[in-house]
């Protein structure tokens, strides 16, 4: 007979197709919380049927998130309650962040439990840059908006990552490449962990015309590598910015400023501050 979970939130992330991925710790959370909150039940109880458990389940999702929230966090207090996504790690693209943040003002214990997260995932099969990445989620479905996003973090350098469905992907990938570059790496991940998994790289403008008639089936997450190299700037430029920073600075602290955003030498700019300031 298992020990009772003690009271709190259990943040569990769940496979994202291999029921395989499911962790021991996380298959033995679920078959003993009192309740699980779950974006769908349906989806759920395929995994607890999976691990040979039922337990008691609510839904938890966008639609009904403000007014079941209050009675899950009351009762936080004296029961156990597992948090779940229909798959991968709770609060990536779904509404789980304010239950956490109620949850923590209300005192309660907050456990997370680790797992599959289909944007990780896909950053590591796409071969482009992981140290830095900005997680985006869906773009707007409408033209104008989705346009407008593309150009909030066309300047952002580090690989972004997307989430989108086949049959939007074609006309996701083309506002992609018209919004970062044609020439831009992308790469399409689908089927993440499941049977026919696969990941098609190529620039926007490959990967967008290969996409345009045919909509794949699966979960799908688009990564697109950082944008390359900023032109140096001009020796105007960097006196400008040099100006700018020593109306602000002394001089050390100038030079420093603006070798942070140009990546020059800050020696060299050290010495060019003090002819400007002279």
């Amino acid at each position: 007979m298992h020990e009772p979970l003690a009271p709190g939130l259990y943040i569990v992330a769940t496979p994202i197709g291999n029921l395989g991925d499911l962790s021991p710790r996380a298959a033995d959370i679920l078959s003993r919380a009192d309740l699980i909150a779950a974006e769908d039940t349906r989806v759920t109880a395929k995994l607890l049927r999976h691990i040979g458990a039922e337990r008691p389940m609510i839904p938890y999702h966008d639609h009904n998130a403000d007014r079941v929230r209050p009675g899950l966090v009351a009762r936080l207090a004296g029961e156990a309650i597992a948090l779940v996504s229909d798959a991968g790690t709770p609060m990536i693209s779904d509404p789980g962040f304010k239950l956490v943040r109620d949850a923590r003002a209300a005192g309660a214990n907050i456990v997370t439990l680790p797992g599959p997260c289909a944007a990780v995932a896909a950053l590591t099969l796409a071969g482009l840059p992981t140290d830095r990445f900005f997680f985006v989620g869906f773009l707007p479905s409408k033209e104008k908006a989705r346009l407008e996003s593309i150009a909030e973090i066309a300047a952002i350098r580090a690989s972004l990552v997307f989430y989108e469905s086949g049959p939007r992907l074609g006309a996701a990938l083309a506002a992609l490449a018209a919004g970062l570059g044609a020439a831009r790496e992308g790469a399409v991940a689908r089927e993440i962990s499941k049977r026919f998994e696969e990941c098609v790289t190529g620039t926007l403008a490959e990967l967008a015309a290969r996409y345009a008639e045919d909509a794949p089936k699966g979960e799908i997450v688009v990564v697109v590598g950082p944008p390359g190299a900023a032109p140096r700037p001009q020796v105007d430029d960097l006196d400008a910015l040099l100006r700018a920073a020593l109306a602000r600075l002394p001089v050390a602290k100038a030079a420093k400023e603006v070798a942070a955003s140009t990546g020059l030498d800050r020696h060299h700019l050290y010495a060019r501050a003090l002819e400007l300031k002279a």
